[in-house]
């Protein structure tokens, strides 16, 4: 007799949603050079591109995802998450994405239902 295996079940898939989210970067912002009048579009597109995506798969998880563009000017940026939850089943990435004349850092939190 088969196994029957359900999709939903299993822990966040990290990998999955990191070449998710350089997928999305690329795409919206990949080609292109900083610009101050596109970063609060940027940013919107980006998140809501990955959220989509993310929520395509069909798994059993709500989405958080958090997006900032940094111009490259020498200036430096810390940033660190914390979470607590259920590490059987939850998960996050962050990825830093980067192009020749800005920084892109997008964080994937992923909560089971």
């Amino acid at each position: 007799m088969e196994e029957y295996h359900n999709p939903n079940e299993g822990s966040f898939n990290a990998e999955e949603a990191d070449t998710i989210v350089k997928e999305c970067i690329e795409n919206i912002i990949g080609g292109t050079d900083y610009s101050q009048n596109q970063v609060n579009k940027w940013t919107a597109s980006i998140v809501e591109r990955c959220l989509a995506q993310l929520v395509k798969q069909g798994k059993a998880y709500k989405y958080i995802v958090t997006c900032a563009v940094m111009q490259k000017t020498g200036a430096g940026l810390h940033s660190a998450n914390s979470c607590y939850w259920d590490t059987s089943m939850d998960g996050s990435c962050t990825v830093r994405w980067e192009n020749r004349t800005m920084y892109c850092i997008v964080s994937v939190f992923a909560v089971g239902v």
